[in-house]
């Protein structure tokens, strides 16, 4: 008896350690997973038992119990009943995770959206596209390249994947329970967004991408030479520590501040611009709020993203989530249909030129493609590279959009292609390199 005492208590220890150490980690995690909730089941109208049992259902997240309200269109979540967190969906502007503070009539206002059809076929409407056959596509080899993406499902778990060449889907798949309606998180694909904005800020005279930074805060320190092309390149020199299995400057970004915009801004140098590069969700925030510089309301600032690009390629299905304050989490909370998606790449693919109106200049996607200093080759502007070669069985000449657990929009000019594909599995779980290069080789 007195051993199995000792036992229990020296148990009970270790819990109590496990519990201490680990507490302020629940946060995070109940934060993680109610957000998660709350936007799959209100914007991308998936079940709360799938995405319990699949998307939350991975490492310390699944710990979290999580609950739905669509009555108050909220979610709750905690982790053994501690650390309850709670997040609430906003018309126009997505779940957002709350605190105590939280005043719902304080911030009323949402973007202002144009669904105008224009009754043409994709990709430059939503109707049906005439049967093509191209005679330099290898059909038979296009589909084995496709089926590298969906096999191994448990492992690789593809939930979309789309060709597109010369403006024709070539090949379209989706895994059970997703169609081409449903709306998928980009996560950091989103970063690319918020560059494209900036460009078109710049074909319009509106801002120079090598101008400083207009931060009253950092004027009087080092900070006052970094412009928006060293924010757009990674290369400010700012501190900043971008790590998802920790506390980190990005988990605290995304799971505890009313004001996403602020946290890159207050940090320190490290280095001089260009010195060193740090990838850094907390830059892509940054230059989110830097927008609203750019004009006189907020509703103004709102409406931009949706105006000027989203809703004028007819990416209808697209919503970028915003803070607490109101301010769209240029990092990481952009949804969108597959085929939306792929409009994005498009867009790139055509140097700007939408159907013959041009939303930025060409000269933008020399700059968002052209390799970083210290990026090894991997990353431009707000879009990563594989101008070095990365992925040998692909050309040196495409460039793409990336988020986290895979979500991806290739864009490979000398092909005329563009792939997008969507899951929870990233490189090289996901076998990136197989699938493009199978996907290139099958067109001639």
């Amino acid at each position: 008896m007195k051993n199995l005492k000792r036992v229990l208590l020296v148990l009970l220890v270790v819990v109590i350690v496990a519990v201490v150490y680990n507490y302020p980690k629940l946060n995070m995690i109940s934060g993680y997973a109610v957000k998660n909730m709350a936007s799959n089941v209100f914007i991308a109208d998936r079940t709360a038992e799938e995405i319990n049992t699949v998307d939350n259902n991975v490492p310390l997240i699944k710990l979290a119990d999580s609950k739905v309200d669509k009555n108050t269109k909220s979610a709750t979540s905690s982790v053994f009943g501690l650390m309850t967190r709670k997040a609430v969906y906003r018309d126009g502007l997505g779940a957002v995770l709350i605190n105590d503070d939280y005043d719902p009539t304080k911030f009323t206002l949402q973007p202002r959206r144009n669904f105008t059809k224009t009754g043409l076929p994709f990709p430059y409407g939503d109707k049906k596209q005439k049967d093509t056959v191209f005679t330099t596509v290898d059909y038979t080899a296009l589909q084995k390249a496709i089926d590298i993406g969906f096999s191994n499902p448990d492992i690789q778990k593809t939930r979309s994947t789309i060709v597109i060449y010369k403006d024709q889907i070539i090949a379209e798949n989706y895994a059970g329970g997703f169609t081409a309606d449903t709306k998928i998180l980009g996560w950091s694909m989103t970063k690319s967004i918020v560059s494209t904005l900036y460009g078109i800020l710049q074909c319009k005279g509106k801002l120079n991408v090598n101008q400083l930074a207009p931060i009253p805060e950092w004027q009087n320190d080092e900070r006052k030479n970094i412009t928006y092309n060293h924010l757009l390149r990674m290369q400010s020199g700012l501190e900043w520590d971008e790590n998802y299995t920790e506390i980190s400057d990005a988990t605290k970004m995304l799971f505890l501040e009313s004001d996403m915009t602020l946290v890159q801004q207050k940090k320190e140098a490290i280095a001089k611009p260009t010195e060193i590069w740090n990838y850094s969700s907390g830059t892509s925030n940054l230059l989110s709020g830097l927008l609203k510089k750019n004009f006189k309301t907020h509703q103004e600032y709102l409406d931009f993203p949706y105006a000027s690009l989203i809703d004028k390629i007819g990416m209808h299905s697209m919503l970028i989530e915003a803070d607490m304050e109101g301010n769209y989490v240029g990092s990481s909370y952009g949804w969108a249909t597959t085929r939306d998606w792929a409009k994005f790449g498009l867009l790139y693919l055509h140097k700007g030129n939408w159907n013959g109106k041009r939303i930025f200049d060409s000269e933008w996607v020399d700059y968002v493609s052209k390799p970083t200093a210290h990026s090894d080759g991997t990353y431009g502007g707000h879009f990563w590279l594989n101008a070095e070669g990365r992925f040998p069985d692909v050309p040196k000449d495409m460039y793409y959009a990336s988020g986290y657990q895979g979500q991806y929009v290739f864009v490979i000019p000398s092909k005329d292609l563009v792939v997008v594909r969507t899951g929870l599995a990233t490189y090289p779980i996901f076998d990136l390199n197989g699938f493009l290069g199978a996907v290139v080789k099958a067109v001639k």
